[in-house]
């Protein structure tokens, strides 16, 4: 075989896809996620795959959102910022915004870099570029003294105006080098080329903290795969959605920080395509959250401002709860809301779900790993929605007394109800978690839910999905042939993207001359950045634009070459954008060009989807497993429901909820009132 193989590890479990180029065979594997050591856990993975011939390696990883979380075995470097003098305090002073308003004694988050290892030195240049006062070289031997003296792992070098000129950065940065070989050393130009002091600064600080951490760990997988005598290319996912390689990841990991979830995503995307929807929310519900993301027209919806490791509220991150990063990443609403979510009684005796998860390890207390608190699994196990003996075609015993135990001590030791109330109680507060934060990339988006439907994917993601549409009022479903891997999936169809930023600063009217040089030189890194890449690359051009005096962009494309008329072109489309977003536009007000960006795309040959078996409308005998009594709460309580196995099931087959369908790696429950249809790629089209 030759095969392309994705790797995508999650909290609970690490999920492998691999696909046949000649065959189109999809292989499709689940282990236990090495939380300790991931890059372990995705060799064992591969190994699997050693002895056939293997053409690309796909990665999604969390280490790099795991290291700014804490992760015990992350360390994060000691670590300096070499600033302009004065400027030290900028990455703590931020926005002054306040994550819990009225909570008196909120903290910041704390310092990456604390201050006695921020540093000072005599550099000025203005807004427009002109040097002011030249570099001071004493204090920057001076500084590097101490850098040496302390024993500074990495260093940020952020000066005041670089975005505009970055020569004093780039100075310093070379100093560093030829001084202190060995200490990893990232510029704010090189990683956030914007104006906003502090995002940039902000992001220089997250990307040089993840370096050592991040390049070790692509080290030490490609080396396995080198004894594996895998030559193949790896490539990593990026928070925008495209893949990138190990070289620029391990100088950029800030780019990295929401790879696994944007994956998902993309594969939504590309389903999106084959099926021919135009609009999308795509729905992922693993082991320990729930994402949902928009895609309009088949483009997924992107946003260039994250806060990394801060809090979620009621699926949105709180500003001022984590670390700025600028950046391109797929605009995700998420919650703690997975299969191994805890469910627990607080003081005042009301049932709560989350935020804490069993992981992967102890895991839900019905997998007879040393959990005892009582899950979403459990619940779902207790109302009969599961299969009660073993999940993965029964790699995976599980022991329903054992749920039934944890829900009885857990929940109805404290509040004295029925396990089955306190289980359909658990599922219905973690179905209205979920049904928030798919109307917040719908509804609240200015989107009316009736023109999208959902793919559903992730282990657990099926098994809810109908409750939460009809929550939401959307009546048309598809469920992947692989849920539970389709993260893994969307990696073998990921396109390698990479994005280039300048600061351009100036009044349309005023730049017409300098833009087309200005992307020029763009295009030029990009395609310098892809040579590797064989397949075909394409260009775009875009403009960060504004209303003068506006303090925040519209992102507009602008065509190639940019002359006048494109210009025009792109004013008259930034105008329209301005009213759709904020419902109003003023033509007669002067429009200024923020930032110039540029977006390569190496396309990637996508796998070929196979065609399944034609059947009738009615499934055959041999695809029901069994009849099994399920709960429903719109049908008051259980239901007899005939149990499918999947891979029986042919094209053409149609079946009438209420029922279950069964598969590997994940189960779909099929609700009263909605049908499900077998497609000609195995897809499971549920409607109501």
């Amino acid at each position: 075989m030759t095969l392309r193989v994705g790797i995508d590890v999650g909290g609970t479990f690490t999920d492998v896809v691999a696909v046949d180029d000649l065959s189109g065979m999809v292989v499709n594997l689940k282990f236990p996620s090495t939380t300790m050591n991931p890059a372990q856990g995705v060799l064992n993975a591969f190994s699997r795959f050693a002895e056939e011939h293997v053409t690309l390696v796909t990665h999604a990883t969390t280490t790099a959102t795991n290291a700014l979380l804490g992760q015990s075995d992350l360390i994060l470097p000691k670590a300096a910022l070499i600033t302009t003098y004065g400027f030290k305090d900028i990455v703590e002073i931020g926005r002054q915004r306040r994550a819990e308003l009225y909570n008196l004694f909120f903290q910041k988050p704390r310092q990456l870099i604390p201050r006695r290892y921020r540093f000072e030195v005599r550099e000025r240049i203005d807004a427009y570029g002109n040097i002011v006062t030249p570099l001071d070289a004493d204090d920057v031997e001076t500084v590097l003294g101490r850098v040496r003296s302390e024993g500074i792992e990495a260093i940020a070098v952020c000066f005041l105006n670089s975005y505009i000129n970055p020569t004093h950065e780039i100075k310093v940065k070379e100093n560093i080098e030829a001084s202190l070989p060995g200490v990893h050393v990232c510029c704010s130009s090189e990683v956030a080329r914007e104006y906003r002091e502090y995002e940039r600064f902000s992001t220089a600080v997250v990307n040089v903290m993840l370096m050592p951490i991040v390049s070790k760990y692509i080290e030490k997988l490609a080396n396995g795969l080198d004894r594996m005598r895998i030559s193949s290319p790896l490539l990593i996912m990026q928070s925008s959605g495209g893949m990138a390689s190990t070289g620029y990841v391990s100088a950029k990991p800030a780019s990295i920080i929401e790879s696994g979830p944007a994956a998902g995503v993309v594969a939504s995307a590309f389903y999106s395509g084959v099926l021919g929807i135009d609009n999308v929310i795509s729905f992922d519900m693993g082991g320990t959250t729930a994402k949902a993301g928009a895609i309009r027209g088949g483009v997924v919806e992107v946003t260039s401002e994250y806060e990394v490791a801060g809090g979620v509220h009621k699926g949105r991150i709180t500003k001022g709860s984590g670390y700025p990063v600028r950046g391109s990443f797929v605009d995700l609403a998420e919650c703690s809301a997975g299969g191994g979510t805890i469910a627990w009684v607080d003081e005042g005796g009301a049932l709560r779900v989350g935020p804490l998860s069993a992981g992967a390890s102890p895991g839900p207390a019905c997998y007879g790993t040393g959990g005892t608190d009582a899950t979403v699994t459990d619940a779902n196990l207790l109302l009969g929605r599961l299969n009660p003996k073993h999940l993965l075609n029964g790699e995976k015993p599980i022991n329903i007394d054992l749920a039934r135990r944890a829900v009885e001590e857990k929940i109805c030791g404290i509040v004295r109800m029925p396990v089955v109330d306190a289980a359909s109680g658990i599922v219905k507060i973690v179905n209205s978690k979920m049904a928030k934060i798919i109307s917040m990339v719908s509804i609240e988006r200015g989107y009316d839910p009736v023109d999208f439907a959902i793919i559903a994917f992730g282990g657990a993601g099926p098994m809810h999905v109908c409750s939460l549409a009809e929550d939401i009022g959307i009546g048309k479903i598809v469920v992947p042939p692989n849920p539970g891997l389709f993260s893994a999936f969307g990696l073998l169809v990921s396109d390698l993207r990479y994005e280039t930023t300048r600061a351009v600063m100036a009044e349309v009217g005023s730049v017409q001359e300098n833009l087309e040089m200005i992307f020029a030189d763009m295009e030029r890194d990009s395609l310098n950045t892809m040579s590797f890449f064989e397949g075909n690359i394409t260009v775009d051009r875009y403009l960060d634009m504004r209303y003068v005096g506006q303090s925040y962009e519209l992102l507009i494309p602008v065509g190639s070459p940019t002359n006048k008329s494109a210009l025009e072109d792109s004013v008259k489309r930034f105008h329209e954008r301005h009213r759709d977003v904020y419902g109003h536009s003023a033509k007669d007000a002067d429009v200024e060009v923020v930032n110039a960006r540029v977006v390569a795309v190496g396309v990637v040959e996508k796998p070929k989807l196979n065609l399944v078996e034609r059947g009738g409308s009615k499934p055959t005998e041999e695809s029901i497993v069994e009849e099994r009594k399920v709960f429903f709460e719109g049908a008051g309580g259980f239901v007899e429901c005939p149990v499918f196995r999947r891979e029986k099931l042919k094209s053409g087959n149609t079946i009438a909820g209420p029922a279950i369908i069964e598969q590997y790696d994940s189960t779909t429950v099929v609700y009263p009132r909605w049908t499900a249809e077998i497609d000609d790629y195995a897809n499971v089209i549920l409607r109501r």
